[in-house]
């Protein structure tokens, strides 16, 4: 199979941009690709990458210094996440996007040129500050990836195991009063980390992997397991 070429992106996105009317030159002025209306002072560029990076994002900033109407041509890509973040990143920047499904030529447009417009989410910001205010001291860096964090939850989890460490099979009103998590039981019930085990009814206990992960002192950010 030959490799593809950012010039493999020419052709499909040149029918696409011709089958709405406009007459379409390569290589004007620095642009990959640009589109003009007999009717429309207002040019429309195109920026093909064989990938998004932040060259091709950068690309696409500067040329709006020329015109409203630049997208940014990227391949089909595999990952509906990833493609999500890709139309986030160009709507924030009042840039489109267009895909390219190099096997057959088709163009997908994800989305157009304008103003951006943010929708704050009050759930996502409840969440972050339930979770600072939540979460007791600094137990991470800033900055980790692919590194167990210590949340909230998890220092809650740590004072439950670390009572039942000392205390023994316990009941959950008594683990909440003793550690002052108010949401012990559920903790101990849902299991999340594999520490605890139910005893009997309404009585928990640390599982043999809580005794085996949980450090003696209860301390925070030394457990092995991360949510």
């Amino acid at each position: 199979m030959s490799r593809s070429l950012e010039t493999d992106l020419y052709a499909p996105v040149k029918r696409f941009l011709e089958g709405q009317g406009y007459e379409v030159k390569a290589e004007v002025a620095g642009a990959d690709v640009v589109g003009l209306r007999p009717d429309d002072p207002d040019p429309v560029i195109v920026e093909l990458k064989l990938g998004m990076n932040l060259t091709l994002v950068q690309q696409g900033v500067r040329r709006q210094s020329i015109t409203d109407w630049v997208y940014l041509a990227v391949p089909t890509q595999r990952g509906r996440k990833a493609l999500a973040a890709h139309i986030g990143l160009c709507r924030r920047l009042g840039l489109g996007l267009l895909t390219v499904r190099l096997r057959d030529g088709h163009v997908e447009a994800h989305c157009d040129p304008g103003p951006y417009a943010p929708r704050p989410s009050k759930e996502r910001r409840g969440r972050l500050l339930k979770e600072f205010a939540a979460r007791e001291g600094d137990p991470n860096i800033g900055g980790t990836n692919r590194v167990k964090l210590v949340t909230a939850y998890r220092q809650d989890a740590l004072r439950c195991a670390a009572h039942l460490r000392g205390a023994g099979p316990s009941r959950g009103a008594e683990v909440a009063r003793a550690t002052g998590v108010p949401r012990a039981t559920a903790i101990m019930r849902d299991d999340y980390y594999g520490w605890f085990e139910k005893v009997s009814r309404g009585v928990y206990g640390l599982s043999p992997r809580g005794e085996s992960e949980v450090p003696l002192s209860g301390a925070e950010g030394q457990v092995a397991v991360s949510e």
